[in-house]
């Protein structure tokens, strides 16, 4: 029964740590944006799921708000990965490569 109280705390020191970052305006305008809705409720819901008892739902259900809430977030992370020297190379990869170039030229959240 601790193991999820500890999962719940987890969850409220990234929210906060979110805010810290951030600040807290900024951290309200990005889980208050319309297109970030269904990720903002999925991990909300989740949350409340995770407290209830049922942690393994719970963090199912949170995983897909997270996934959704921070997708937007990839071509940042595209373009710091190609700039790491070992993984830059691995990138280059004509496989992993294509995956990378169809995130090319969007623009970061927020």
């Amino acid at each position: 029964m601790p193991g999820y109280l500890l999962i719940c705390s987890k969850k409220i020191l990234f929210v906060s740590g979110v805010s810290l970052t951030i600040g807290l305006k900024s951290t309200m305008q990005f889980f208050m944006k319309r297109s970030n809705f269904k990720g903002t409720i999925s991990f909300g819901i989740g949350f409340l799921i995770l407290m209830v008892g049922w942690p393994i739902l719970g963090m199912i259900i949170e995983a897909y708000g997270f996934i959704v809430l921070f997708s937007g977030f990839w071509p940042t992370v595209s373009v710091f990965i190609q700039k790491i020297p070992v993984l830059g190379w691995l990138v280059q990869l004509p496989f992993i490569r294509s995956l990378f170039d169809r995130n090319r030229g969007k623009r970061m959240p927020v």
